[in-house]
């Protein structure tokens, strides 16, 4: 169960955090969160508390500073000066609960549009109450200060181009709008503005049970959605203190890794397009395509699956399955060696992507960067062999890993892990256990139907599951998985009921696209559409 490691009060939490940083090597802020304790039934020190969650640079050790923030007082200073991860997070803390981070550059909202009014995962926030936005905003209140420190007066500005890209844009991958500040072709400055496709994920899991939560969960990362489903299930089932069946785990594995490979190839094949080569795009996503093919073939939908249940899964591989397959991994093979055969030693594609969106590892680091992006920079951070579960630590395969963070790096290292993940998938055929997919647990899985329908303890078990949910244990919780794009985290509170009383996704890409803007910044207007196409920034995850 999720504990806080280190309690203090809001005037310590910034030298408390700074010297778990410079002392203790706490080098990676996962995330930043607060809890509204206002309807909680346990009695606390303040209405509201902050959540700082911190890993060292092992990646083996986790530690969670919480502090509890005066009622009378919601101001706490930030810590954006200690990790660059921290100027996203505090705002988004802000924009959801209203606590202020004193000295942070850029205190505004950044999910609700700026026209909106309250704090909406406050507890006493009428969600009733709709708000639309009715005017776009210029973004000029963050351009100017912006150009500013970087030494442009008032006469300069007026010879800069500004232009917009998104939030409806081709090059965009989504509804992000990057508004630039232009010399040329060349990216002087950019503000990030997202928001667009916010939907309320984490006050919509306030009221549905944490199986009802589920089909949200899709909604992410949809390219990858049952991983998604994996790492929310995860959660609730360590919170539970369940240990699913060595079967489920393995087909778990198994679907979670196939997951990966579709997302890395459709990450791949948008680069390679955004850079002029539409044959690759066709070469990859034929695989692509039987993938899911065998996804909806499982699970009876292609792209939003919902596949895992809270202790186990929704259905067992159907008769076949291996050899479709099978299939599928081998033509991922050929189209992954069909497209490096184009591009690989292509001295135009080189230069294209060499050198392009660098990333350095500790800027990577200190932004939150997991996954793929930061494994291109050289740091070899991947929680299936760092903090392994399911049993990844008895599987053989490599972390990948390059050595400038650019698009060539990101993009190399995508196609290598989809053959890892083919590793991966392999072992876990040849290793996969017969026997139950799902606990044999009555207060967390629905009976069988024979139950329910020759007994009543089976109907009422039905009924209750149904309608009031798993009884999770009262506490707080930080679970986390690998996905395609890097450390998926949820953060669940439970009062005991069977409705979750606050959930947090920390979704990789969010960090990532945070540092976006200064990542293109002196680079080419090109550069920066490849760099964005090689990141993989996935708007429902991000917005949420």
């Amino acid at each position: 169960m999720f504990k806080a490691d280190i309690i203090v009060s809001q005037n310590e939490i910034k030298s408390t955090i700074k010297k778990l940083k410079n002392e203790d090597g706490y080098i990676l802020l996962l995330d930043i969160t607060a809890i509204d304790y206002l309807k909680y039934p346990d009695v606390t020190p303040s209405r509201f508390a902050l959540t700082y969650i911190l890993r060292d640079k092992t990646f083996k050790k986790q530690i969670v500073v919480k502090c509890y923030v005066d009622d009378n007082n919601l101001n706490v200073d930030t810590i954006s000066d200690l990790y660059e991860a921290a100027n996203w997070g505090e705002r988004e803390t802000y924009d959801q609960y209203g606590i202020n981070f004193i000295g942070h550059p850029n205190m505004k909202r950044l999910l609700n549009h700026h026209q909106f009014e309250g704090h909406p995962l406050r507890k006493d926030y009428n969600i009733t109450d709709g708000q639309i936005c009715t005017e776009t905003e210029d973004l000029m209140d963050e351009m100017t200060p912006l150009l500013k420190s970087k030494g442009f007066n008032e006469s300069d500005l007026e010879e800069l181009m500004l232009l917009n890209v998104g939030p409806s844009h081709p090059a965009s991958h989504g509804t992000i709008r990057n508004f630039l500040a232009m010399e040329g072709e060349t990216i002087t400055a950019c503000v990030t503005e997202i928001g667009y496709l916010h939907r309320g994920f984490e006050k919509a899991c306030e009221t549905h049970t944490y199986s009802q939560a589920i089909p949200y969960t899709d909604r992410l990362n949809y390219c990858s959605a049952i991983l998604n489903n994996i790492g929310y299930a995860k959660t609730v089932e360590d919170m539970l203190g369940i240990d699913i069946t060595p079967r489920a785990k393995m087909i778990r594995i198994i679907i979670g890794e196939l997951s990966r490979i579709t997302d890395h190839l459709v990450c791949n094949a948008a680069n390679m397009v955004d850079m002029g080569g539409l044959t690759n795009f066709w070469y990859i996503f034929a695989p692509r395509d039987k993938a899911y093919d065998i996804l909806s073939k499982l699970t009876g939908a292609r792209l939003t699956n919902s596949y895992t249940r809270i202790g186990g899964l929704e259905f067992d591989l159907y008769d076949g399955f291996e050899e479709d397959l099978n299939d599928v991994l081998r033509d991922v093979e050929k189209a992954i060696d069909d497209a490096l055969s184009l591009v690989e030693r292509n001295r135009i594609f080189q230069d294209r992507s060499q050198d392009v969106g660098a990333i350095k590892s500790d800027f990577a680091l200190s932004a939150g960067i997991t996954g793929p992006n930061l494994r291109a920079t050289g740091v070899p951070f991947d929680l299936r062999k760092d903090k392994p579960y399911y049993g990844y630590e008895n599987f053989d395969f490599d972390v990948v890993v390059g050595s400038h963070g650019d698009v060539y790096d990101r993009f190399m290292c995508r196609f290598e892990e989809c053959r890892q993940s083919i590793r991966i998938i392999e072992q876990a055929m040849k290793e996969l256990p017969d026997g139950p997919i799902n606990v044999n647990a009555p207060g967390v899985f629905l009976p069988a139907k024979k139950d329910v329908y020759s007994n009543i303890e089976g109907l009422m078990n039905q009924f209750k599951l149904t309608f009031e949910g798993i009884r999770v244990p009262k506490g707080e919780y930080y679970g986390f998985t690998e996905a395609a794009n890097g450390e998926l985290g949820f953060h669940i509170t439970s009062d005991g009921t069977g409705t979750p009383y606050k959930v947090k996704c920390r979704p990789p890409c969010f960090y990532a696209l945070a540092a976006y803007a200064k990542i293109v910044e002196d680079s080419m207007l090109a550069d920066a559409v490849i760099t964005m196409a090689s990141m993989n920034f996935i708007a429902g995850e991000f917005d949420r």
